[in-house]
């Protein structure tokens, strides 16, 4: 497979990676091999890396490097990503409580598409998604593998306050607040888990390669477990 690897200067002390021009399960595995081996051997005078869907800003010390001594260094990395042994991905099952106040969108949303709010969150909790980046807010997941039937457009006006453990779709994407921030994705539904929390080890419920599922439960189920 020709490698189409590609770097740019992303400012005085930022290197871009790409790994193609398309979201594609390929150029995230690659992600996630260079990310693995810039933590298992670093690169001195790297301080920050940041994956994306299908690349990396790398960002360094200008009194270090240069873009061109960062370039060299990546890509005998690069040469070797193929034989990156990536561990298994963890599967994360997400309860879900759809529609009503906590899904104020789900009815809107499933009625643009021609079909009853049950079959959307059918749909919703058909498959499990990947986890292709950690970005916006701590804990927030990007997420890949929304059914087409479901992709909608972002809210006009985004709302102010989205409440933590909000379940939402943006386009082909979804995903779930994992703290009260402004948001403009459509919410519909929630979860009773506390999807970010500093006192926890891991801060995140999520980690980039992490496979999602999402289970729906009834009201009582929801407030048992936020009980817990």
């Amino acid at each position: 497979m020709a490698d189409i690897t590609r770097f740019q200067p992303a400012s005085d002390q930022s290197l871009m990676v790409y790994f193609g021009d398309r979201i594609t399960p390929d150029a995230h595995r690659r992600v996630r091999a260079l990310l693995q081996l810039l933590q298992t051997q670093p690169v001195s005078g790297v301080r920050n890396l940041h994956p994306g869907y299908g690349s990396i800003l790398v960002k360094f010390d200008a009194l270090t490097l240069t873009h061109d001594d960062l370039e060299r260094a990546l890509r005998t990395r690069v040469a070797r990503l193929d034989s990156v042994q990536l561990p298994e991905p963890r599967l994360i099952q997400i309860p879900v409580y759809y529609g009503g106040a906590f899904g104020p969108d789900l009815d809107e949303l499933a009625s643009s598409h021609q079909m009853s709010a049950e079959r959307a969150i059918e749909l919703h909790t058909s498959g499990d998604y990947l986890v292709y980046f950690i970005g916006f807010v701590p804990g927030f997941a990007y997420l890949g593998g929304l059914p087409d039937s479901l992709a909608t457009p972002r809210l006009s006006i985004p709302r102010r306050a989205v409440p933590a453990g909000s379940v939402a779709i943006g386009g082909h994407q979804t995903g779930v607040y994992p703290i009260a921030t402004p948001g403009g994705w459509r919410v519909i539904g929630r979860t009773p888990l506390a999807i970010f929390s500093p006192a926890r080890a891991e801060m995140s419920r999520f980690a980039i390669g992490d496979r999602v599922r999402f289970v729906s439960i009834e009201r009582d189920e929801f407030e048992e477990m936020a009980r817990a």
